[in-house]
């Protein structure tokens, strides 16, 4: 994992993979890495939205267990509100970096968050965007 020491930011896949019996070895990676940033890990609205639909579609959990995880998630680490100006941020960011919007929202969520870092395996592992470096925590996991 990172040794990173500054607020990170989690993406939807680290949440959903910590509950996905399927994939054994990705799910102890997220557990570990949530357990690791405990304190400092930032998720956004956007995420939360993005891991009930995740969870209830994709992972057969009841809509009332997402609904709990959601709620510890919400406790358990900063949450990010996605704002019209942050939006705004996204589209730029969209543009600048030839990234999706889904994508540039994370990014955006993160620089206003002052993430350092942001988990995910959606972009480009060790690629910077504006203020924020990526790391793909599965990078070297099966599928």
């Amino acid at each position: 994992m990172s040794s990173t020491t500054g607020k990170s930011f989690i993406d939807t896949n680290v949440l959903v993979y910590a509950g996905d019996e399927d994939t054994p070895a990705k799910r102890h990676i997220a557990r570990t890495l949530i357990a690791e940033q405990s304190g400092r890990a930032v998720v956004s609205t956007q995420v939360l939205q993005e891991y009930f639909v995740a969870a209830t579609r994709k992972l057969g959990v009841a809509p009332l267990h997402a609904k709990e995880v959601l709620n510890a998630a919400g406790s358990a680490f900063e949450t990010i509100v996605v704002t019209p100006e942050i939006i705004n941020r996204a589209v730029d960011g969209s543009i600048l970096w030839q990234v999706s919007f889904r994508d540039a929202l994370i990014l955006a969520c993160a620089e206003d968050a002052a993430c350092t870092v942001v988990f995910s395996e959606d972009l480009n592992s060790g690629q910077r965007y504006g203020g924020v470096r990526v790391e793909n925590p599965f990078a070297d996991t099966p599928p």
